[in-house]
This record gives structure tokens, sequence and C-alpha cells, in this order.
């Protein structure tokens, strides 16, 4: 059936409920060039103002989904799961946690993104690596997940096509602040993979996009609601980013950590947010019958080798060097200058701000303001405390790891300014805020 695409935008406009075949139309008309970009500003808009009921951010999310090439997995020999983060700090969980997964019996066909503003990118991260490609195609993506059970790209130009177009339309049309348009964004790439389940992990705070409890879990019950419309086991957790993720911030020191994680030590919430994730998603695929089940083995999987071993495979099967695993330090880029920021005083560290931290790591060049920016895969920060420790005056803070000495100093200061230290307890979020399942 035809339509015209103003009487779909003054539908919107009106406050009226669209159906499934005025959406599907549109998203295909834009897809093609026949529906501009004017008017698909103005449905944007409409959106942002009128939202969406869940049947009508079910079928957005279905029409981008179907936009360009889909993923699927007859005759695997695993079921699928996959895990998305909304972004963050030192948010480097991804990384050992496909492979952990998948040495317990789950496959993880994982397409990623790249960093932009404070937050960090798993594809930016593993591109450290000397050799790791993740620009392969779909034939070699599948290829790989049959081998080996897990493999993390970039998205490619005939996946989910008309999510790049709308979301630079929103990115200029200040749109983007939208919970139907976020929610048909992240899900349409992960749908499109394929995968039977998904786990959510849904950043709050400072260092996040959505700055507080209710936001996030306005976003997260969108999520687990449309991802359950479409066919898929989904749950959704909201974690705090009030502070940074673990200890290393940067690509290649957050590969260094991830390591660490796969050796079954790390920094504890980093593992923490590894296996709950992780568990999850094998509760969701029928592998553990409780969370508490895949919880204890993703653990094991860190702590016995095999997740390490897992990661030895992707990382060969990508074309990297596998002596990542054994001396990270050995292989990945290192920054020239490193200096630590002192602490000025006695007492309890009250504060690392996490948005603020992010900021300084992108003007040392770990991160990018836009998509056309180049990344530094040296820099960055290694946090010697976290909110909570003691220390004295003259302790370490943070290791600046920069490329010059200009950078460096403009590091420390902007670390200090992120940083408090004062007597008593912290303020801070618990790391796990909520949970939402269908």
């Amino acid at each position: 059936m035809a339509y015209r695409a103003v009487e779909i935008i003054a539908r919107k406009r009106d406050g009226h409920v669209l159906d499934g075949d005025e959406i599907r139309w549109l998203i295909a008309g834009f897809t093609d060039g026949s529906v501009p970009d004017y008017q698909m500003a103005a449905f944007a808009m409409a959106v942002y103002w009128r939202g969406m009921t869940p049947q009508e951010t079910a079928a957005l999310l279905d029409a981008m989904e179907r936009s360009g090439d889909v993923v699927r997995w007859p005759n695997l020999q695993w079921p699928t799961a996959d895990k998305h983060s909304t972004g963050g700090v030192g948010d480097k969980v991804s990384i050992p946690l496909a492979p952990a997964v998948a040495a317990c019996g789950v496959a993880v066909p994982m397409i990623s993104g790249r960093g932009l503003g404070h937050t960090g990118g798993t594809l930016d991260k593993l591109e450290s690596i000397p050799g790791f490609n993740v620009r392969l195609d779909l034939a070699a993506f599948d290829k790989m997940v049959r081998q080996i059970g897990v493999s993390l790209i970039g998205q490619t130009d005939r996946l989910v096509p008309a999510d790049k177009k709308l979301y630079a339309l929103r990115d200029v049309t200040a749109t983007v602040e939208s919970i139907p348009l976020i929610t048909a964004s992240i899900l349409s790439k992960k749908l499109a993979e394929g995968v039977g389940a998904l786990v959510m992990d849904v950043k709050v705070g400072s260092g996040a996009f959505m700055k507080n409890r209710e936001a996030a879990l306005a976003l997260a019950q969108s999520l687990v609601g449309a991802g359950t419309a479409a066919g898929r086991k989904v749950t959704a957790f909201l974690t705090a980013m009030d502070r940074p993720l673990g200890t290393h911030i940067g690509n290649a020191l957050e590969i260094i950590e991830s390591i660490e994680i796969l050796r079954g030590g790390g920094p504890a919430d980093t593992r923490e947010l590894t296996v709950r994730l992780g568990g999850e998603m094998l509760r969701l695929c029928g592998v553990a019958a409780t969370l508490e089940a895949g919880e204890a083995q993703i653990a094991a999987a860190l702590d016995d080798g095999r997740a390490l071993a897992k990661f030895r495979e992707l990382v060969a099967a990508h074309g990297g060097d596998p002596r990542v695993c054994d001396a990270p330090e050995d292989v990945l880029p290192k920054a020239p200058f490193v200096a630590p920021l002192l602490a000025w005083q006695d007492g309890i560290v009250q504060q690392m701000d996490a948005w603020l931290i992010g900021v300084a790591a992108v003007h040392l060049g770990a991160g990018r303001n836009t998509a056309a920016d180049a990344v530094d895969p040296a820099v960055g920060f290694v946090l010697a405390k976290k909110p909570g420790d003691a220390v004295r005056a003259g302790d370490p803070l943070v290791y600046v790891h920069a490329r010059t000495l200009a950078q460096r100093d403009t590091a420390l200061a902007q670390l200090r300014a992120a940083i408090a230290i004062d007597q008593g307890a912290p303020s801070l979020m618990p790391l796990w805020l909520d949970v939402v399942t269908a």
C-alpha cells in the first residue's frame, strides 16, 4: 500500500498511534531515498515529542532491522546470545565476556561499535592488538562463529542502513534523546545479528548517556519490551557509571585489564559485571538453569583458562597477534610518557567523576569527538586508587599514559579537577541498581 509521508508525520504529530505498515513504508522510503531527510527529520521530532507505544516501537525496530542484510544461524550447534552496553568510561566488559560465554557453550556473534565522545568503543580497543581485523564481511563473520563460536566485527555498509541514516539525522536535529528512537537504534543492530537472547547493560551516572535512574529505567523497560515483542529473550541491568569501571581507561590499556580478567584476576567490579552479564546470557539460552548457576559457569571459565584459550582463538582468527594473551605489555603499543597524579592530602577518595575522566581521555587522544577522528591506541589512564580508598598525601592516584609532555600536563590538570579527597565514606551508586525482565 502506498502512503504519503506528510500524512504519517501529521498523524504522529497529533498524537495518533501509527500502524506497522505505515512505519515500515516510511523507513523503507527513507532507506531508498524516496522519503527525503527533511521529512524524516520532521517525523523524528514528532516521535521525540509524542513518543511511541510499545507496538509502534517494535514495528520501527522491525523495519530498521530489515532495511539491509539480516544474519540468521540455521543449523548452528550452539544457541546464540549477545550483550550491549549503553556506554561508559573504562567499560571493556565485552572483550572478556564474549570468549567466556563462548567457552561455556553459547555462540556470541557480536557486532560492536566505536567510541564517540567520552565513551570508549570495543572495536577501537580490539584494533590496538597488532593485526586484529574487525572489518570482516558477513560471510567471514558467519564462518568464524560457526568454527569457534565467537566473532566481534564492525557494522557493515549493508547492515541496518536505516539506522546509519537516521542516527546521523537525529544527531543534527536535537532528537537523539528519544527513548523509542534509542531503542530502535540499539536493537535493530543487535537483532540483525540473528541472536536469540540479549543482555542489555544500561549505564547510569555522570559518565553514562542516562544520567539518572528514572531515565535509565525507562530505557531498560523499552528495550526489554521491544526486544521481547520481536521474539527475543531480553534482560536489562542498570549499572553504575558515576565512576569509571575497572582501573584501565584507553584502548590498549583496556586490553591489558581484559586479559587480567580472562586470567581469573582483574578489578573486582569488572569481573563482577563480566560474571553476572555472562551468567544471564547462559540462563536466557537455557545453558544454565538459574542466574547463579550461569555465574558459576562463567567464573569457572575465567579461572580455569578456558575463556583465555577462547580469546586466543578469537585473536588469531581475526588476524591479531595471539602473544597478547601471554605478554600484553610486550605486544601492545605503549605511550612514551607515563606520570602519576599524586594525592594532595590525606583522606578518602570521594569521587572520580566518570564524565570528566572520559573527557580527559578524549583530549589525550584515547577517544574521538567525531566519527572521522583517529584514536591513539597507547594513551590513557590507569587508576591506582578507586573511590572509597584511603590515601596519604603523595600517594599515586592515577597514572597518565601520554603521547607528548604537553598532553601529559593537560591530563594531570583535568584529572585533578575530576577527583575529590575528603574524610568520611563517599556517596556512591551501588554497582547494581535494577534489573528488568520480560
